[in-house]
């Protein structure tokens, strides 16, 4: 992450992207996930954004904080208000807000994920 200068760039995350290359699909059901850590927030939704069968990790979030990698304040700010979290979230209320969604739904060769 830090040599990439990329906050994206976990590897949980680069494994996500090698298997799903060289599988050539975008969804790893049949997969298992081996990480020397428990997946922080960012990781773990792209754990189940593609499907992964199984995950197995050695140390927890706890130890993971403990080696000064606290991610804990994401897990606290993730069930607050938008008003209320660090970085305030504002709903635009624009016309045609849905329109991106129903063209999707309405497309006739979208792939289901």
């Amino acid at each position: 992450m830090t040599q990439d200068h990329d906050p994206t760039s976990h590897a949980e995350i680069k494994a996500i992207r090698q298997a799903c290359e060289n599988l050539n699909h975008f969804q790893l059901d049949d997969c298992i996930l081996y990480t020397s850590c428990e997946p922080f927030p960012m990781c773990l939704g792209a754990i189940y954004w593609a499907r992964v069968k199984d995950i197995y990790y050695a140390a927890d979030q706890h130890i993971a904080c403990n080696g000064g990698f606290d991610d804990a304040f994401i897990y606290e700010e993730i069930p607050k208000s938008y008003e209320d979290r660090k970085i305030p979230f504002y709903s635009l209320s624009l016309e045609n807000r849905s329109e991106p969604f129903e063209k999707w739904n309405n497309h006739e060769t979208k792939v289901i994920y």
